[in-house]
């Protein structure tokens, strides 16, 4: 089917759906691990469809089929798929299952039970529309091309960078179950059997993960489920007798032995199957968090330390862009690629560097008003003087995942005053998220609208979270805890990473977005405190563009705050810089 049309496709798509005896399908932009980022493999909705955002679903039914996406995306699908065939949908406004009810209504409609969680399919299901999970994914079977799946080794990841030993990690998550009465749990997500035994791997572009399975029992043994050719001696030996390898085939053996005994499945990370499958074999499927999950995401001090060094090295990177940049776009002939790949060479440069830990949003002037822009050869455009260029990009490193973003006016001329004052308020909401005291119990939903206060006394708001968890030397965004009014509601705690990139997006203009990442640790106590308190370190060490800041928005609080970041950049960022960037850094942090 290579080199076929959009309209091709989807009819060899409907055409296996008849044969199927199903009225329609669901798309969902997921492989089998449900992860943000797929292997070349996984990405079926962008074969269907065209769209190459990392979240996304599409139904086609017989005669219309329909594309959902959220606030990120809906400029970006508009533009790359065919509106003769996709109705565009806004994924939360008009949810798929509400599409589904109105349009399929009496119908089957199949799904892949491998690519939908247990939650995702409930939410999925509307009454009156019969879900049918199929043996086989019909699109498979019409994608004449697909790549083959990724076969990278499974490293170890040191404990001099994981803070703590694997055997040590599985007997706290196997206590867990010991103590809720279930003999093994699920961990259909990568990200655990990563964290848990302290492995890496090369199957995804931009997050250091070996695609797998694995089944976490009360006494510890895990049995890890991929292709055995994946992990060499090494590996072999770093897991330890208590850790099996099995090859994915034998999945369905392992779960029909937990036959008559309980076993957690986390119903938002783990495909349908699994609990399906589990079923079947007469066990009892138990929804409940991933044991990993929480343990995760908050960060042991030596994850801490790495995270603070992994972004002193990628504040000298960002400092070399910025003080490249701050003479090359006034001088004109760069693009949205070579702004990207100077920065990519400027990180590449420093100790520790894996890789990018995202594909670089570079969008200048009207690309940067789309969220989640992402460059090709074909977008490419010129960076033009006195425009808005947004740049959101971070790193791999060992011992630590960075994101940033800032937003740089080009000059040579000054930034219009309307752009400055939106600017300014998304600093000011930037800011307020970054100075807060907030009582322990706190959940992300709770104070997303400190963020968006400033913006919506001018009417102004922007339709993303306005924080994301964030891995360490694992996936750019990780959960539980988020900064949104969708967030589940999961009460910070220390050692945490989340960013903090409120923005404003004027679409066919710019786009305006401040992100650092800050880090949750106990707040000094005050006199008269009554409970404990929590607040957030800043990471994330570049300075923000003086040349976009209207300095009478700020109050002295602020625009002290503003100083003393600067300051702070300077110091530890200047030592790791040439002579000429740390000379550029001292003007750039000078105070406000």
């Amino acid at each position: 089917m290579s080199g076929v049309t959009p309209a091709q496709r989807i009819a060899a798509l409907r055409a296996r759906l008849a044969e199927a005896g199903v009225d329609g399908f669901v798309v969902p932009r997921a492989d089998e691990f449900l992860g943000e980022y797929v292997p070349a493999s996984g990405e079926r909705l962008a074969w269907l469809t065209g769209f190459t955002g990392s979240a996304g679903l599409a139904v086609v039914l017989a005669e219309r089929a329909a594309l959902f996406t959220d606030g990120r995306y809906t400029t970006q699908a508009a533009q790359q798929s065919d509106a003769a065939i996709w109705e565009q949908r806004h994924i939360t406004e008009n949810p798929p299952g509400a599409w589904l009810k109105q349009h399929a209504a009496g119908l089957r409609v199949g799904y892949d039970p491998w690519l939908l969680s247990e939650a995702g399919l409930r939410r999925l299901s509307p009454e009156g529309v019969e879900m049918v999970a199929l043996a086989a994914n019909p699109l498979d079977a019409v994608w004449a091309d697909r790549p083959a799946p990724p076969l990278a080794a499974a490293v170890p990841h040191p404990v001099a960078y994981a803070g703590v030993e694997a055997a040590t990690k599985r007997a706290e998550a196997a206590k867990a179950l010991r103590e809720a009465g279930e003999a093994a749990a699920v961990l259909a997500d990568p990200h655990s059997a990563a964290w848990l035994l302290n492995i890496r791997g090369a199957d995804l572009e931009n997050t250091p993960l070996a695609l797998c399975f694995a089944l976490l029992h009360a006494d510890a043994r895990v049995e890890l489920f991929l292709d055995p050719v994946k992990v060499p001696a090494e590996t072999r030996a770093h897991l330890g007798n208590e850790v099996q390898v099995r090859p994915r085939a034998e999945l369905p053996a392992a779960l029909a032995a937990l036959d008559g005994q309980r076993v957690r499945v986390d119903a938002e990370a783990t495909p349908a199957w699994f609990v399906q499958t589990l079923r079947e074999a007469g066990a009892e499927p138990r929804d409940g968090e991933d044991p990993c999950r929480l343990p995760r995401a908050c960060k042991n001090p030596v994850e801490q330390d790495g995270a603070r060094a992994a972004h002193r090295r990628d504040g000298a990177a960002m400092a070399a862009f910025l003080a490249w940049f701050s003479a090359a776009a006034p001088a004109g002939g760069q693009t949205e690629l070579s702004a990207a790949a100077k920065l990519l060479a400027c990180r590449a440069a420093q100790p520790l560097f894996r890789g990018e830990s995202f594909p670089a949003i570079s969008g200048a002037g009207e690309h940067g008003a789309i969220v989640h822009y992402r460059v090709t050869p074909e977008t490419d455009r010129r960076i033009n003087a006195n425009e808005c260029f947004l740049l959101d990009s971070g790193g791999q490193y060992l011992d630590g995942t960075t994101d940033i973003t800032r937003t740089l006016w080009t000059g040579p001329g000054p930034a219009p005053a309307g752009l400055r004052e939106r600017f300014t308020r998304v600093l000011l909401g930037h800011i307020a998220l970054a100075t807060l005291r907030f009582p322990k119990g706190v959940a992300g939903p709770h104070i997303d609208v400190l963020a968006r206060a400033a913006l919506w006394q001018a009417g102004l708001d922007y339709d993303h979270g306005t924080g994301h968890g964030i891995g360490s030397f694992l996936s750019v965004h990780e959960g539980p805890a988020g900064i949104s009014r969708a967030a589940k509601v999961v009460p910070l705690q220390p050692g945490m990473i989340l960013s903090d990139e409120p923005g404003y997006y004027l679409p066919g203009h710019y786009g305006i977005r401040i992100e650092n990442l800050v880090l949750v640790g106990e707040a000094p106590t005050l006199p008269d405190q009554v409970k404990p308190f929590l607040a957030f370190e800043t990471l994330t060490l570049a300075p923000y563009d003086r040349a976009l800041i209207d300095l009478p928005m700020l109050g002295a609080s602020q625009r002290a705050w503003v100083d003393s970041y600067h300051a702070r950049v300077l110091a530890e960022v200047a030592p790791l810089c040439d002579a000429a960037t740390a000379a550029w850094l001292a003007k750039a942090c000078a105070p406000l």
